[in-house]
């Protein structure tokens, strides 16, 4: 995608927009990025990641975009990204992000070979772990290619999904990846997922709690047997500050921050204000046209679910309380419009209800500044689920 030349795409078919249109010519529904306020999220979150002492590694899976994780460490001082997927990473590898962490668990022998593949392509690799016959495949296929690769022991802190749950599995497991040729323990990945969407700020707290207690108790027994991780990895949107504060966390692993989502924006800090009233910007939108307006009260618009996940809840009309996003079929969203204030042709800017699905979606982002498209990025991981 580096060698393409984007002036000779066919606006319209091949891309949304080109450089130096203004924002009401863009080809609708398409993700736009509002430049000015992606800058100020990453720049934000770096200073707050540098105060407190922290690396942040960005969590590549949101925006699926080898631009926007550059930006990311120009701008942020992330180290690397976080992906889930080894086609995922390889994209990211392949853009020239040096130090990756696949936060997943990778079992599949054909995916195991391309992982231990990755660090010939000068980077950094890690992959999580939370059983300790995985140990011997992923040391096989190391010592097959002459590579080398970092190991993180998952805990399941409160998620419910993968990772083990006692101090004597992470042990047993970092012990083995320790021992074993073409392997490094190198910490301990720790993500409570389960509650960064919960509304409250004092019930993320608990849950978070909870999740530092049973990973201080994981790593005080690794301490025990002379194997203190280097990293111990995790924290996101909803419990940055949790993480960062708890005197055991030392890399975070934040990614919607920089882009915000409906869903995320609900949620409230400690002062009881929703977070995307002054602690994020929303930056990602998809920008969607009105194409009927034949009903009086609703107009409909060119963003369905095609363009969108809807996971989470239906986007959020932009910067405005006169019209709503109703419901979406395929190829339609529907907005009331009570007033009549719509017509054919007008845009809106839409809040997905989930950032992460919905980018995947979309082959393109348009970036815009003072109402003009200054550059186009594409979803260069787009699709890359195995």
């Amino acid at each position: 995608m580096k060698d393409m030349d984007i002036s000779s795409l066919d606006v319209g078919f091949d891309v949304p927009a080109q450089p130096g249109m203004d924002e009401s010519e863009i080809q609708t529904p398409a993700l736009i990025l509002d430049l000015d306020a992606l800058e100020r999220n990453i720049v934000k979150m770096g200073d707050y990641a540098r105060t407190h002492g922290m690396r942040h590694r960005v969590h590549g899976k949101m925006h699926k975009s080898v631009d926007v994780a550059k930006l990311q460490e120009k701008l942020g001082g992330a180290v690397g990204v976080c992906c889930q997927k080894v086609s995922e990473a390889e994209v990211f590898v392949r853009g020239g992000i040096k130090d990756v962490l696949v936060s997943n668990q990778v079992r599949d022998p054909h995916k195991i070979d391309r992982l231990a593949r990755l660090p010939k392509l000068g980077a950094r690799i890690i992959v999580c772990v939370d059983d300790v016959v995985n140990v011997a495949d992923l040391s096989a296929a190391t010592q097959q290619h002459g590579t080398e690769l970092d190991v993180f022991v998952e805990i399941d802190c409160g998620a419910g999904r993968c990772g083990v749950t006692t101090a004597d599995a992470v042990v047993e497991i970092a012990q083995a990846a320790d021992a074993a040729p073409g392997l490094r323990f190198a910490g301990i990945q720790a993500y409570q997922g389960a509650m960064q969407h919960m509304d409250s700020y004092a019930d993320r707290k608990a849950k978070l709690d909870q999740a530092i207690a049973q990973v201080s108790e994981a790593v005080d027994a690794l301490k025990r047997v002379d194997l203190e991780p280097d990293l111990v990895s995790g924290g996101g949107t909803g419990s940055y500050y949790f993480e960062s504060n708890s005197g055991i966390y030392n890399e975070l692993q934040c990614g919607s921050y920089a882009f915000m989502d409906a869903d995320y924006g609900r949620i409230l800090d400690a002062e009881g204000k929703r977070i995307d009233q002054g602690e994020w910007e929303n930056a990602l939108f998809i920008l969607t046209s009105v194409m009927s307006h034949a009903k009086s009260d609703k107009a409909i618009v060119d963003a369905g679910l095609k363009a969108q996940s809807v996971d989470s809840g239906l986007p959020v009309v932009f910067g405005r309380d006169d019209v709503e996003y109703l419901k979406c079929s395929d190829e339609h969203g529907v907005v009331g419009d009570p007033d009549g204030v719509l017509k054919v042709n007008d845009k809106l800017r839409l809040v997905p209800g989930h950032c992460d699905p919905t980018c995947n979606v979309h082959d393109w982002y348009v970036g815009v500044r003072n109402g003009k498209v200054e550059t186009l990025w594409p979803v260069s991981a787009r699709g890359k689920a195995f």
